[in-house]
């Protein structure tokens, strides 16, 4: 079976009644966790994205604590899994001051881990290519906010 694309699905939704919408919507949530994570977010906590933030800056710092430290290959694929995540709970917000300030946060977590980043190149790249991602995204929000995440980078 082929998909629809986006445009084909949401004429079709236009045309169904609010009933069908909701068992439709009840019906995703049941196949993946997270299409319920999404429907959690738009639900619950799109109007308070400082909370989501603070609530997924918590969930690093216990994935972080949680981190296997006995070989940096073990660090890596615990690094690898935190980025995943928050790439996941980014692409839920859809806010790029939300993505920037979890990568930032993420980044200086990681920088202040031990045993030191800087003693593994992987580790230390995967840091430097955040940074990266976060100047771009900078360079395309409002200028006021350039500055002041620009200001958070210099401490990096």
């Amino acid at each position: 079976m082929k998909a629809a694309t986006v445009s084909e699905i949401k004429k079709e939704l236009k045309h169904r009644s609010p009933d069908e919408l909701l068992e439709i919507c009840l019906r995703l949530s049941k196949f993946k966790k997270e299409n319920k994570e999404l429907l959690t977010y738009l639900l619950y906590e799109v109007d308070n994205e400082e909370a989501y933030i603070q609530s997924v800056k918590n969930e690093i710092d216990q994935q972080f604590s949680e981190i296997n430290k006995s070989s940096f290959y073990f660090i890596k694929k615990s690094v690898r899994k935190i980025l995943r995540n928050i790439k996941k709970h980014c692409r839920y917000s859809g806010k790029k001051e939300t993505e920037v300030e979890l990568l930032i946060y993420f980044c200086n977590v990681l920088k202040n881990m031990s045993p030191s980043i800087k003693r593994d190149q992987t580790l230390y790249n995967i840091y430097l290519r955040q940074i990266e991602i976060i100047k771009k995204i900078i360079s395309t929000l409002h200028e006021d906010l350039q500055y002041d995440y620009n200001l958070e980078l210099e401490n990096f």
